[in-house]
């Protein structure tokens, strides 16, 4: 992404502190404090120009969103973004918006130093740069030294949400999934194949690929405990009904 930097970007991010976060470390365990409320917190890790968490805010105003990158002209631009969305939230449904809404400046490589273990309920990763060259792999955003941060800070009910058009770093992330042993769901090879996928909010590199004709590449990563248990519980479920229906043919 190749971006601009203006000259008063500094300070205009400090006039910003009630939305942005400029020294995420020093909110580590404190951001529900922070917000005022014990909701969930989703966090966007590498936001771009905050699209997506900007509507899931407006989308979703029983959690509470965070919008992380290192740059501090994408806060600047995912704030004006979050300005926009909401004006036109309000002009629409006549009232204010919810304040569910931080960006914070931050390198994920020091993610457990921003977050304690347990405060997050959902990360989403969406288009992170696919480092293609091998040598670069542990920079990539789901390569197990990540993966192993995202457990830690990840609560019981905690999931990983990711998205690509890459095909080659979605091979690689399938496997490291695979290779933690988390549990899977919902994998996509071509999210958008019969039509805009329902419930999905684009980003704006999503938005662009998808118009081309591209595929998205799209899995739920289930990490946190009772979000596995639940899980599995679904699958027996299915199984179940699934018995029943071939024993019922069996029958007629």
């Amino acid at each position: 992404m190749r971006l601009r930097r203006r000259s008063n970007t500094k300070e205009v991010l400090q006039a910003l502190k009630e939305r942005v976060v400029l020294e995420p470390k020093a909110l580590r365990g404190k951001w529900a404090e922070r917000f005022g409320n014990d909701r969930p917190i989703h966090v966007e890790l590498g936001m771009g120009k905050g699209r997506f968490i900007s509507l899931m805010s407006l989308k979703y105003p029983d959690i509470n969103f965070i919008g992380m990158d290192m740059y501090d002209e994408l806060i600047r631009k995912a704030n004006e973004k979050a300005e926009e969305t909401r004006a036109e939230w309000s002009r629409i449904h006549g009232a204010e918006p919810p304040n569910n809404l931080m960006l914070a400046l931050g390198n994920i490589e020091f993610i457990e130093e921003m977050f304690a273990p347990g405060e997050v309920e959902r990360i989403y990763l969406n288009f992170s740069d696919p480092w293609p060259k091998t040598r670069h792999a542990p920079r990539r955003l789901t390569h197990a030294n990540f993966l192993k941060k995202y457990r830690n800070i990840l609560n019981d009910n905690g999931e990983i949400h990711f998205k690509t058009d890459s095909v080659s770093l979605f091979e690689f992330s399938l496997n490291s999934f695979a290779e933690m042993e988390l549990m899977m769901r919902n994998i996509s090879l071509d999210l958008h194949a019969g039509g805009m996928a329902p419930n999905n909010v684009m980003t704006e590199y999503e938005e662009k690929f998808a118009s081309q004709g591209m595929k998205i590449h799209r899995v739920e990563v289930i990490v946190g405990e009772k979000a596995v248990a639940r899980r599995r519980e679904e699958l027996e479920e299915t199984r179940r009904k699934r018995l029943a229906a071939e024993q019922e043919q069996d029958q007629d």
